[in-house]
C-alpha cells in the first residue's frame, strides 16, 4: 500500500469532523423536540412523546386549525371566544388520548375494515352513488380528500372498539336501578302545564303614539265585551303573524312564555281571556283555548330513557378510569405544553 498524502488524510479528518458536528447538532436538535429531515429541508417539532410514537407540531397545527374552523362556523363574538379558549387547552390532551386508544388498537389486532366498507356502501346507498370513485370525485369536489377522511373513520371505529371492549362491555344495569331512580328523580319525568293560547298583539313601535295605542285597545276591548269573537277580530287588528292565523300562537309549556304573560294565563280558566297585558315588544289580549295539568309519565313509557341515561353516566365514570390508568401505565412526555405560544 503507498503512502497516504498529508492532503488526503487532511480531508478524511475534516469530513469525520464535518460528520461528528452533523451528529451532535441532530442530537441537540431532538433533545429539544425537534427532528431534522435533511431530505426535505425541513424542521419537524416534536410536541409530546406517546410511548412509541410523537405528536409533531404539524399535526398539533392540523387539529387546531380544523377545530377552530369548524367552531368558527357555528358560533361568533363572546360565545366564539369562551368555547375556543376551553377546547384550546384540551387539544393536546385530547390528542394524546387519541394515540393510546389506537396504540392499545393496534396491540389488540383490532379490524375495523369491513365497519369502514359498510359504512362506505351506505352513504353510497344514501347518495345514489354508484362506485367510490364517484363518491371520490365528490367529496374532492366539495374539498374533502377521500383518502384522509377514510382514516379518520377508520382511526374513529378503533377508538370506539377499544372503548366498548374495556368499558362498554362491563357496564351492566338492573331493572331495580331503573325503577329506584325513577321513584327518586320524579321531576325529570314529569310534564309541565300546557296552554294553547290565541291573541290579539298590537305592537309598540316607536312609529305610534301611546294615545294611538290606547284608542285601538279601547275599540277592541268593546268589540270583544259586545260578544264580538276575538279571532276573528285577530285577523282585523292583530299585526305580525298572529293576523294571518287569526291570533292562533299555538301551545306552550310552563317556563316557555315571558314571565308577566305566562302569570295571567296561569289565571285564566280555559275560554276565559286576559285583560291588556304589557310584553317587551307590544300588547297582547289573550284567550286561553286548552289547558293540559302536569303530570309524571308512566315508567314503561321512560324506562328506555332512564336506563340510557344511567349508562351514559356509568360509562363517563369508568372511562374516565379506564383512561387515567391507560396513561399511567404509558410513557407520556410533554415536550411543548404550549405548541402555538398562545
Amino acid at each position: 500500500m503507498g503512502v497516504l498524502s498529508a492532503e488526503f488524510v487532511l480531508s478524511l479528518r475534516e469530513e469525520y469532523l464535518m460528520r461528528k458536528k452533523r451528529m451532535i447538532i441532530a442530537f441537540v436538535l431532538m433533545a429539544s423536540g425537534a427532528i431534522v429531515l435533511f431530505a426535505k429541508d425541513v424542521i419537524e417539532e416534536i410536541v409530546a412523546i406517546v410511548n412509541d410514537d410523537v405528536i409533531t407540531l404539524s399535526q398539533y397545527k392540523e387539529q387546531h386549525d380544523l377545530l377552530y374552523q369548524m367552531l368558527k362556523s357555528q358560533t361568533e363574538g363572546e360565545e366564539f371566544e369562551k368555547q375556543y379558549t376551553t377546547i384550546r387547552k384540551e387539544i393536546l390532551d385530547n390528542m394524546i388520548t387519541d394515540l393510546l386508544l389506537l396504540q392499545l388498537a393496534k396491540e389488540k389486532g383490532a379490524n375495523v375494515g369491513e365497519q369502514v366498507k359498510m359504512t362506505i356502501e351506505n352513504i353510497k346507498k344514501e347518495n345514489n352513488i354508484e362506485s367510490d370513485e364517484v363518491l371520490k370525485r365528490e367529496m374532492e369536489r366539495q374539498g374533502v380528500d377521500f383518502n384522509q377522511w377514510v382514516k379518520q373513520m377508520e382511526e374513529n371505529y378503533l377508538k370506539q372498539s377499544v372503548i366498548f371492549s374495556e368499558v362498554d362491555r362491563s357496564i351492566v344495569i338492573d331493572d331495580s336501578e331503573i325503577v329506584n331512580y325513577y321513584k327518586l328523580h320524579p321531576e325529570e319525568f314529569t310534564e309541565p302545564v300546557e296552554f294553547k293560547l290565541r291573541a290579539i298583539y298590537l305592537s309598540s313601535d316607536e312609529g305610534k303614539s301611546e294615545e294611538e295605542i290606547e284608542a285601538k285597545k279601547k275599540e277592541i276591548s268593546e268589540k270583544i265585551s259586545a260578544g264580538e269573537d276575538l279571532a276573528a277580530l285577530a285577523g282585523v287588528y292583530s299585526e305580525g303573524p298572529a293576523r294571518e292565523s287569526q291570533g292562533d300562537l299555538g301551545s306552550f309549556k310552563k317556563g316557555d312564555l315571558e314571565r308577566s304573560l305566562e302569570q295571567a294565563v296561569e289565571k285564566l280558566k280555559v275560554g276565559e281571556i286576559s285583560p291588556w297585558l304589557k310584553a317587551k315588544n307590544g300588547w297582547y289580549l289573550l284567550r286561553l283555548e286548552e289547558k293540559k295539568e302536569s303530570r309524571l309519565k308512566p315508567f314503561e313509557d321512560v324506562k328506555k330513557d332512564v336506563e340510557e341515561k344511567l349508562f351514559r353516566e356509568i360509562k363517563q365514570k369508568k372511562l374516565n378510569e379506564f383512561l387515567k390508568k391507560l396513561r399511567e401505565r404509558s410513557y407520556i412526555k410533554i415536550l411543548r405544553p404550549n405548541p402555538l405560544n398562545f
